[in-house]
């Protein structure tokens, strides 16, 4: 099997810690052990809990407990529609797995996290791409949609809100993308990884799982819930999804880290703690963003109405990666080319990381680009 190089986990891997200020960031501010304790109350109790543990591999599907505290986030799941994975690039990956096969059509939204239509592609689907455009709000065309949905259409995998431009489609347009996914049986994935993070309200989108009888999600503790160091993630699929599912996850899987599984379990009884955090977080830092982007003459944007990135449209004659780079060479500023998202002339950033380096990350950005767009020397 070929698949294509994971543009944007190639260029965080090659990066990432060669940066002196993180922008390309997607966490929420990752917490600390320290931090989690202390919001959870078991900072005089964890040990008590961990040492008694005999570390075996613990509950294959993921424990009960947790499971069930997945399931409450959700209106009408129980444990048996959970399962716990390797992140939530583990649960869409098993998707993928476990429904595409070759010549199957799958319809997926583009910028989106890159697996939705490189796995698909391939195992050798027919991959069709709707692509989200700025006129739009980056939100998809629904009459696209419904002429890329032909009967039999396998698969059509989104997700809310959108990564890397923040849009986020409201329960009417997701009910709409129901009817379609009803009307031509296709099975419909949302990547909900970054729900819990809208800008309105609660912060929290509705899930498909709770739109459609054939409605997929997948999430994580990592955006958030700022805790990508237990790398654990999840599907809430419909109970005759599930099996055919786990046969697929035992043979990459077996089951989560037995501490990981219990500290998420700990994190999800504080949920409303940690879900009010991210969003004080994200609020502040989107509000400094947006000041900072009205400011700059040659940078432009669609808001993000929720997610912890947005895309940045650059008015210069240079291509995202060499921008990136030389950014990155000149300020020690780290951003992620819209390249890695086929999407070119744009950078995403992340805002969501601590308040101090976005600041700081941010003011760099600004005397970068004064000197790339100040007159020439003569």
């Amino acid at each position: 099997m070929k698949i294509r190089e994971f543009a944007v986990e190639m260029w965080m891997n090659k990066y990432e810690l060669q940066c002196e200020l993180n922008l390309a960031e997607t966490c929420v501010e990752s917490l600390t052990v320290a931090e989690l304790l202390a919001m959870t109350g078991r900072t005089d109790t964890l040990l008590s809990e961990l040492l008694p543990m005999k570390l075996t591999y613990g509950a294959i599907e993921g424990s009960d407990r947790l499971r069930g505290l997945i399931a409450g986030m959700f209106l009408n799941a129980t444990r048996e529609n959970v399962l716990v994975t390797h992140g939530a690039i583990g649960a869409n990956a098993l998707v993928h797995q476990t429904l595409v096969e070759p010549g199957d059509r799958v319809i997926s939204v583009l910028p989106t996290y890159q697996q939705h239509y490189s796995i698909p592609e391939s195992y050798g689907a027919d991959v069709q791409i709707l692509r989200l455009r700025e006129e739009n709000g980056f939100l998809p065309d629904l009459d696209e949609l419904r002429a890329l949905a032909t009967p039999g259409t396998r698969l059509i995998a989104i997700n809310n809100p959108n990564n890397p431009t923040g849009s986020v489609m409201d329960r009417a347009m997701l009910e709409e993308i129901v009817a379609i996914a009803r009307e031509c049986g296709a099975w419909l994935l949302c990547d909900e990884v970054y729900r819990g993070t809208g800008q309105d309200g609660d912060g929290m989108t509705v899930s498909i799982f709770d739109l459609y009888e054939r409605g997929i999600s997948t999430g994580s503790m990592s955006k958030s819930f700022s805790l990508a160091g237990l790398r654990l993630g999840w599907i809430v699929a419909p109970v005759d999804l599930v099996h055919p599912i786990t046969v697929h996850r035992d043979y990459n899987t077996i089951s989560v880290g037995m501490i990981d599984d219990h500290l998420a379990a700990i994190a999800l009884e504080r949920s409303g703690t940690i879900l009010g955090r991210s969003r004080a977080i994200s609020r502040t830092n989107l509000a400094i963003l947006s000041a900072w982007v009205e400011d700059e003459p040659c940078i432009d944007w669609i808001k993000p109405r929720g997610g912890t990135t947005a895309m940045l449209k650059y008015d210069l004659p240079i291509a995202s990666e060499a921008l990136c780079l030389d950014l990155l060479r000149k300020t020690g500023v780290m951003l992620t080319p819209g390249s890695a998202f086929d999407m070119e002339g744009y950078v995403r950033i992340g805002y969501c990381n601590n308040e101090l380096v976005l600041r700081e990350g941010l003011a760099r950005m600004s005397d970068y680009l004064a000197q790339a767009t100040g007159p020439a020397d003569g």
